[in-house]
Order: structure tokens, then C-alpha cells, then sequence
């Protein structure tokens, strides 16, 4: 399965930083949660789990909070490997926000 990896740096606190990301998350669960089977996360302190699915596919990867950037990892389906620039500057400009 093709993979994405995507590097923000950041100034904050890894705590903050990860609260802010848990914020985006369900502000990204309120926005687009019809459009979505699934999103779901697992935190255990700067470093998360998630599962998302879309329009019958399925995608899962890890997003790592270190201490001046965060780094997220994640499986692609094929389907979408065509769109990979595309969602990995979606992804990126929407943490870059929010880490700003």
C-alpha cells in the first residue's frame, strides 16, 4: 500500500502542539464526519493513532509530536495514489495552520 509522510515544524510545546492537533481533528470530525465512514484517533501523549475511511477506502497511519516538529505517517490506498501531492499539501497547509 502506498504511504505519505509529511514533516510540519513548529515552535510549541510538544503538549501543546498535540492539543492543537486533537482540536483540528474534531474540528475536521465536525466539518466533513458526513462524508466520512470513519475517523477515528488514539492518543497516548504526543504520539497518535488514526483510522480514517472515505468513500470505501481505508487509511490508517501515526502522527508524533517531537519537540519542534510533528511528523505523520500514513497508508494510502492505491486509488488514491494519483492525489498523494494533493493530499499531502491539504494535510500539511491544515497543520501548518493550526500549529502556527
Amino acid at each position: 500500500m502506498p504511504s505519505l509522510a509529511i514533516t510540519v515544524p513548529h515552535t510549541l510545546e510538544p503538549q501543546e502542539a498535540a492539543d492543537r492537533l486533537k482540536r483540528l481533528i474534531e474540528q475536521v470530525k465536525a466539518q466533513y464526519g458526513s462524508h466520512l465512514s470513519e475517523l477515528h484517533e488514539e492518543w497516548d501523549g504526543q504520539k497518535g493513532n488514526f483510522r480514517v475511511g472515505a468513500m470505501g477506502f481505508k487509511s490508517t497511519g501515526t502522527v508524533e509530536v517531537r519537540p519542534n516538529e510533528v511528523h505523520i505517517q500514513g497508508s494510502l490506498p492505491f486509488a488514491a495514489v494519483m492525489f498523494k501531492g494533493k493530499i499531502e499539501d491539504a494535510i500539511r497547509q491544515q497543520v501548518e495552520q493550526r500549529l502556527a
